[in-house]
């Protein structure tokens, strides 16, 4: 799937959930959509431009798109079930830490221990974060229809936070030289 079909089912699916502004959708993409899916900022609004003019959103309101209310039409929702039903795509990993780790001995143990003590750190950070959103959104979103799949995905950050911690635990007391403290 091209990185265009990707930014659309992200302002799509945003859309779906409730009209906003361009500037709300650009928010609610980086606060909520951004604890799972990046997407550049200047990749909106063109993006949005092209929807409307695809017809697949329609303008409510002011002339300029950070006063109009955009929402989602059913063309729109007909591609937003096209661009989910396609597979998702695979992305290659690149994954910094694990690739110094990799180069370990060359680094140093304490090198490494000081990197997994800040994955660690930022697993418990990214953990809290996704606790408190969940139990935000659970008592702002709980009664909506699409409260069931927002919860599921939240929770898939919960459960990769924790198996973070985990790994960063068992990676520090696996290194040379004996048991290291998290």
């Amino acid at each position: 799937m091209a990185r265009s079909s990707q930014t659309q089912m992200a302002v799509l699916g945003a859309l779906s959930i409730e009209p906003m502004t361009a500037y709300a959708l650009r928010e609610s993409i980086r606060d909520v959509l951004g604890h799972f899916w990046s997407e550049s900022f200047g990749q909106i609004y063109p993006t949005l431009n092209a929807l409307e003019e695809e017809g697949h959103v329609r303008r409510r309101g002011g002339v300029r798109a950070r006063s109009s209310v955009f929402e989602i039409t059913g063309t729109g929702t007909a591609r937003l079930v096209e661009l989910l039903c396609e597979p998702a795509q695979a992305t290659p990993a690149r994954d910094g830490l694990l690739l110094r780790l990799f180069f370990g001995r060359t680094l140093g143990r304490e090198r490494c221990a000081v990197l997994l003590r800040t994955a660690r750190e930022t697993a418990m950070q990214k953990l809290s974060a996704y606790e408190d959103l969940l139990a935000r959104l659970g008592a702002e979103e709980g009664h909506t229809p699409d409260w069931p799949y927002i919860r599921i995905t939240i929770r898939a950050g919960i459960h990769h936070s924790r198996s973070t911690i985990a790994w960063a635990d068992e990676a520090l007391a696996a290194l040379p030289g004996g048991p290291e403290q998290p």
